[in-house]
């Protein structure tokens, strides 16, 4: 009865921190990740994007010019983890649909600007950015901010990188 008990109770936790992660929640006051950026000129309609058509938009945010160089596997490595801990309950890095969509050939797709505004600032760019429109029209689900770094925004962008290139 005791195993019982304790397996109810670590379902019950894992259930609530997997729905605050994925919740609709940014976590953080109203005044956190707002953008002075213009936001994009919007399509007629969201049904006139393809979310999975590449795209050369760089979204709306503070990243507008990301300079990259040969990937770096130190980078790519912390990526991983920040990764793992913070997007890996929504998202895989396969064409699989989770809660949001598989990350395979995200860098493909996306100019390493986009996919830096959509990770720190999701909420902006679901609200003005058209593919962004897209995407949540697609999938149904609004990505939230996971209080992740710039810092860690760069190394998961690497590691999507890293996982691209293979």
């Amino acid at each position: 009865m005791k195993n019982l008990k304790t397996l109810l109770i670590a379902t019950l936790v894992s259930g609530l921190t997997f729905l605050y992660a994925c919740g609709p929640s940014n976590g953080g006051s109203d005044s956190e990740n707002t953008s002075t950026a213009a936001p994009a000129a919007a399509p007629a309609s969201t049904a006139d994007i393809d979310p999975a058509a590449k795209s050369d938009s760089k979204g709306v945010g503070k990243f507008t010019d990301v300079k990259l160089t040969a990937i770096d596997p130190a980078m790519a490595d912390k990526g991983l983890v920040v990764f793992n801990a913070k997007c890996g309950a929504c998202h895989k890095m396969t064409d699989q649909k989770v809660v949001g969509p598989g990350l395979l050939g995200v860098t493909k797709r996306r100019t390493p600007e986009w996919i830096m505004n959509q990770i720190t600032n999701p909420v902006e760019m679901e609200a003005k950015d058209p593919v962004g429109q897209a995407l949540l029209a697609k999938h149904l689900t609004q990505m939230t901010f996971q209080n992740v770094t710039d810092e860690e925004t760069r190394q998961i962008l690497e590691y999507f990188r890293k996982n691209d290139s293979k």
